[in-house]
């Protein structure tokens, strides 16, 4: 399995080096709907330590920076790093970043908010329990995971960019893992995508769980 992990991590490594190798920012530099309720939820009034699992170019790490939090973030693709620099320099906020690929890596230091959206489908099926038990393991008391995952739906066509490499998830099978944690938002939406230059839709689930005291 670790074999196969890694070359996996090369061939996304590849695959989303290309995408973001422009001027331009393959998903824009506009954070994620979900970022404001996380803000909702745990308001940097203290240091709050933020973990983005999957970063791509930073967009979201560096709003949560610009916020006040305390960000960690990785990611697979070394062009999505250092656009993720870059992106920070440019909002003049400080963090933490380096490659990594989300089926490796394990977390051994506790976080406040382990944020991740579009990566799982990078997981394996077999392995999510494992990876995902890792991230509730190392939340802190009253801390949240606030995940979201693309999900597959029979009347909605594979995106002009789909990636042979990523894995399908099903609607509600995010929220298995969380069972006895509070659920505090989860919806599961279809949205219009033009991230490869062709309209398309994706559905996607997002969860934000607190692991309560």
């Amino acid at each position: 399995m670790k074999a196969w992990t890694l070359a996996l991590g090369r061939n996304m490594n590849n695959f989303y080096d290309k995408r973001y190798d422009q001027e331009n920012y393959y998903w824009g530099i506009k954070p994620s709907a979900v970022c404001f309720r996380i803000l909702d939820l745990l308001p940097p009034d203290r240091t709050i330590k933020l973990l983005d699992a999957g970063c791509g170019e930073g967009r979201n790490a560096v709003f949560f920076a610009s916020r006040g939090f305390a960000v960690t973030a990785f990611d697979t693709s070394q062009v999505g790093i250092e656009k993720t620099k870059r992106l920070a320099d440019k909002a003049q906020v400080q963090l933490e970043v380096f490659m990594a690929d989300i089926n490796d890596f394990r977390l051994s230091e506790t976080f406040d908010v382990i944020f991740s959206t579009g990566v799982l489908q990078y997981i394996p099926k077999e392995m999510r329990p494992e990876v995902l038990g890792n991230y509730r393991q190392f939340t802190t008391p009253n801390g949240i995971n606030a995940l979201s995952v693309f999900v597959k739906k029979p009347f909605i066509a594979s995106a002009p960019d789909a990636e042979s490499v990523s894995h399908s998830w099903v609607s509600g099978e995010l929220l298995t893992h969380y069972q006895d944690w509070r659920i505090e938002f989860t919806t599961e939406e279809i949205f219009d995508c033009m991230s490869s230059g062709v309209p398309h839709q994706h559905a996607i689930s997002r969860v934000i769980a607190r692991k309560e005291i």
